[in-house]
């Protein structure tokens, strides 16, 4: 390994603010190129799973081409020939790796994400001190120019203030990358993803409900009907602040759940700074010293993904579907609230650590999701991402939910705080066992005389055919010789 990442704290400036990143240390010291450009995509706005897996990519090519200095002369060969090891791996049909690296093959995705952010890193390079860029842009092929265009088209067809932009489409699309990485396999959309609604009942009574701690139960229990029946992903749920919970005007039985964005997100109670600002990110520093959890680095941070909100003070509210769920949230809101009230705190989240370790603190979604595990252990399940045995299975179950209610396509965006139609297929579209009870229906009516389709006798189809494979009639035919041996 050529190349190490660790956690450094950088100062940019006389003012109290610090920017925690990772770094990559080489033996000759911190690689600095590295540090600036990840600076600069952090004033940007990236996420930080982009940062690590910029900082992934950059460390396996330093290891690459330490493994094979003075091989190549040509900076684009040896990005090419980087780039198809990562697709074949380093290891030789014996098993041996004479490189050292015994690097195994990465998916297509992976690879063309490493391929990209590198591509995107060396540009800034090449922009910056005027030496070659890695990747270089060619002149594209008949082919790649049309699927340039295709996508030029698309972007604009979508872009509400598409008609104002630079229209120079012969710049666009006469222009591709040396290297671009393989065409990924098209996807269909799987309901394996969903959480399984057999098991609904029994996870929340008695899987994450059977907690021994009440508080620990009541805590839980809120954050999967937030998921579950309000369709929100897990670290919406987990940044909600105890001034968010309202009273339905039209229903008090039934809670109104806000959930702010903690940077541009209105402050609550009118609240504004010695200055005059309003959002919760100054009420946050003002009043409690901290930072928001988008900013915080390990356990402690949390994502927002939702590029929608629902209202000028930059919230979406929760739309409970069914609405029952809303009064259930309510009522165990009113005596979660009993034991969040309890306990001293000095920040404005809902959801708390109820550890003695850490009595207090904002829940974190690691520590989420121990528990959501153990709640499915609790009923005999094992955590299965594949079977919607996960957080974010409740999303797809809630939208499942509202596409098969007959909705209105538009009303599911707004529920799901989708910013375009196109986002909400995953959560929408058919899932496989329902596909199948539609076909199964469907062959039912075929005995139907006026069906364009003709019904199979399955039982003649297999008596015939099969003297190539089973020419003594073992197993086929109309009298196979071993039937029931």
């Amino acid at each position: 390994m050529s190349s190490v990442k660790v956690k450094a704290t950088i100062v940019e400036d006389n003012t109290g603010i610090k920017s925690q990143l990772p770094i990559l240390i080489t033996e000759q010291g911190e690689v600095g190129s590295v540090t600036d450009y990840l600076l600069k995509v952090e004033a940007e706005g990236l996420s930080n799973s982009v940062m690590n897996g910029f900082i992934q990519a950059t460390s396996l090519l330093l290891d690459y081409m330490e493994a094979n200095k003075g091989l190549f002369a040509d900076p684009n060969i040896l990005f090419q020939t980087f780039a198809k090891r990562l697709y074949t791996g380093t290891i030789g049909e014996d098993g041996l790796d004479p490189s050292g690296l015994y690097w195994v093959p990465s998916s297509t995705d992976t690879v063309n994400k490493h391929i990209h952010r590198l591509t995107v890193f060396t540009d800034w390079l090449a922009d910056k001190h005027g030496t070659e860029p890695i990747n270089p842009l060619r002149d594209a092929t008949p082919h790649e120019q049309r699927l340039n265009y295709a996508a030029w088209y698309r972007k604009n067809q979508n872009d509400f203030l598409g008609h104002i932009e630079d229209k120079t489409v012969n710049k666009t699309i006469r222009k591709a990358r040396t290297i671009k990485g393989r065409t990924p396999l098209t996807k269909t959309e799987d309901d394996a993803i969903a959480f399984p609604d057999k098991h609904w009942e029994a996870f929340f009574k008695e899987g994450v409900g059977g907690a021994k701690d009440p508080r620990v139960a009541l805590r839980d229990k809120l954050i999967l009907l937030l998921m579950h029946g309000g369709g929100l992903r897990e670290s919406e749920a987990l940044t909600l602040w105890v001034t968010d919970v309202l009273e339905d005007p039209y229903d008090p039985e039934k809670a109104v759940v806000r959930i702010y964005n903690e940077v541009d997100g209105k402050a609550p109670y009118g609240w504004r700074s010695r200055s005059g600002v309003r959002t919760r990110e100054a009420y946050l520093k003002e009043e409690y010293a901290r930072i928001p959890r988008i900013r915080m680095k390990d356990t402690a941070h949390i994502g927002w993904k939702s590029r929608v909100v629902d209202h000028r003070d930059n919230y979406i509210q929760v739309q409970w579907f069914p609405t029952d769920y809303g009064k259930v949230f309510m009522s165990l809101w009113k005596n979660y609230q009993k034991y969040r009230a309890s306990i001293e705190c000095h920040h404005p989240y809902a959801f708390i650590a109820f550890h003695h370790s850490s009595l207090g603190n904002p829940y974190t979604i690691s520590a989420f999701h121990h528990i959501y595990e153990h709640g499915l252990k609790r009923i005999g399940l094992e955590p299965n991402k594949a079977e919607g045995l996960d957080p974010h299975g409740h999303r797809h179950s809630y939208g499942r939910r509202l596409e098969r209610s007959g909705l209105n396509a538009l009303v599911i965006r707004r529920c799901m705080h989708h910013k375009s139609l196109e986002s909400q297929i995953p959560y929408t579209g058919k899932g496989q066992q329902e596909i199948s009870d539609e076909l199964t229906q469907a062959t039912l009516q075929l005995a139907n005389p006026e069906s364009k389709v003709k019904t199979l006798d399955w039982k003649e189809l297999v008596e015939h055919g099969f003297d190539d494979i089973d020419p003594q009639g073992y197993f086929t035919g109309s009298h196979p010789k071993l039937r029931g041996k």
